[in-house]
């Protein structure tokens, strides 16, 4: 079973009040936000992070932010007294997240990559995602994401997009 039909399996059986997306396929949020019809403010940013934790030991991170947000990486090394913060090799987060790069989905399935979301996205009323497809986004009514992914919630935005650089 592939991400998509594991998660859209996930939310149907569950109840969760949610919409498929079909749109022109992106992987990309602020485009992928226009084509869903929605501010950028409600898309699940998803960015796999490594945290270097010991000499030889890393933990990998799924840190979802607001689409309009950068992820803060320091406030994850913090999280867990790193020493080093970067963001995981394409393939590394692939394998991890299951998902192809510009589709990860704002869950995980994996005790080996830890769910973090920042409150401020959680404060929407409905989240939006690409759903393991470049082609297929998934409108998501935030209660049910917080049931039903159950992420640790912790302050991880970084600046606004438009302030950057």
């Amino acid at each position: 079973m592939n991400s998509y039909e594991r998660l859209t399996g996930l939310l149907a059986s569950h109840g969760a009040a949610f919409r498929l997306i079909p749109h022109e396929p992106q992987g990309v949020t602020s485009p992928a936000s226009r084509l869903r019809g929605h501010p950028l403010s409600q898309a699940a940013k998803c960015i796999v992070a490594r945290v270097k934790v010991g000499k030889k030991v890393n933990r990998f991170v799924l840190a979802v932010v607001p689409g309009d947000r950068l992820v803060a990486l320091d406030a994850l090394r913090g999280m867990w007294g790193g020493s080093y913060v970067s963001f995981a090799t394409r393939e590394t987060a692939e394998r991890l997240s299951g998902c192809p790069s510009g589709t990860i989905i704002p869950f995980s399935f994996r005790h080996d990559l830890e769910l973090v979301v920042d409150p401020l996205l959680l404060a929407e009323p409905l989240i939006y995602f690409n759903a393991a497809r470049l082609d297929m986004s998934i409108a998501l009514d935030t209660r049910d994401y917080v049931r039903l992914a159950a992420p640790r919630v912790a302050h991880i935005v970084g600046a606004p997009l438009a302030e950057v650089g």
